[in-house]
């Protein structure tokens, strides 16, 4: 079992023809992805990447059985872009999309509630089963197919996290990236549940960040609830206090939204704590196996 996704899943790309989905989804067809479509509004019936060109996401859907979409279009269509998804269907959407505007996306997150579909993102790398499928902008060449569930509000860090764990001699079971937005579609919580239920994830690192509460939530359903180590990192140990780092969410608006606070209680809440980055792929092959040998 996977996570979310598969070798089976079919992929649509929105915002094909532009530059960025059409780079990427060049990427993903050479990973393994199974690619068979994608949206360009008033380009329907053209041929692209050797694959077919749909006006909408419902056309899409009807002549490809497409479950999954990946979003590349400008930020102002992005929520947009996302209903339609949820409305025509798709199950699993992946939004790379950067920069939607937030009250877009508190209006678009409360429209999927009414579907049975799951947003990953916005502004995220996408997600990742190594060895068989890849959706977003992640490098696919660091994974390697094994046990260790990722996830990660930054990208650049999550990419860190897999290099080290795969050169350690281990692997991935599925990588998320649930985007560094103040408002996302999965939350760090939604994510571990996944990966708690996974019977092929082993073990799962959690990279979180400052501002918001996210990780906290996380942190305290494992403590209730968790059955599989926990790795965990928080960025931004030396951020100020009001002042936006980096991603938009990243801001430290109470004293429980500091990386020291959120740290303090993933250690409390029984999560292996890593003070560096670079100590995260030698810290999860010491767990892994330290459980092995119980």
């Amino acid at each position: 079992m996977s996570v979310l996704l598969n070798r089976n899943s079919k992929v649509i790309v929105q915002g094909f023809t532009g530059t960025e989905g059409t780079f990427h989804a060049t990427q993903m067809i050479e990973y393994g992805t199974k690619v068979v479509g994608g949206i360009t509004p008033g380009k329907g019936g053209q041929v692209h990447l050797g694959l077919p060109v749909f006006n909408t996401v419902r056309e899409a859907v009807q002549a490809t059985g497409a479950d999954v979409s990946v979003i590349f279009v400008p930020p102002a269509a992005g929520a947009d872009a996302i209903m339609e998804a949820a409305n025509a269907g798709i199950r699993l959407i992946v939004a790379i999309t950067e920069g939607i505007p937030v009250a877009d996306m508190v209006v678009a997150r409360n429209y999927i509630k009414s579907y049975e579909c799951r947003l990953i993102g916005p502004n995220c790398p996408g997600i990742i089963t190594p060895g068989e499928s890849k959706v977003g902008i992640m490098p696919g060449f660091i994974h390697r197919k094994g046990s260790v569930g990722v996830i990660s509000r930054s990208g650049t860090l999550a990419y860190e996290a897999v290099d080290q764990i795969t050169r350690q001699g281990l692997g991935q079971s599925t990588g998320i990236g649930i985007g560094g937005d103040p408002v996302v579609g999965t939350t760090t919580l939604d994510a571990v549940r996944l990966m708690m239920a996974d019977r092929e994830t082993a073990a799962i690192v959690i990279i979180g960040e400052i501002g918001g509460n996210m990780e906290n939530e996380a942190a305290e359903w494992i403590k209730l609830h968790g059955t599989k180590p926990v790795i965990g990192f928080i960025a931004g140990q030396t951020a100020p206090k009001g002042r936006r780092m980096g991603h938009a969410g990243a801001i430290i608006g109470g004293k429980n939204d500091t990386a020291e606070a959120k740290m303090r209680l993933m250690r409390e809440c029984g999560i292996h704590v890593v003070e560096s980055p670079a100590d995260i792929g030698v810290t999860v092959a010491k767990v892994i196996n330290v459980k092995a040998d119980h």
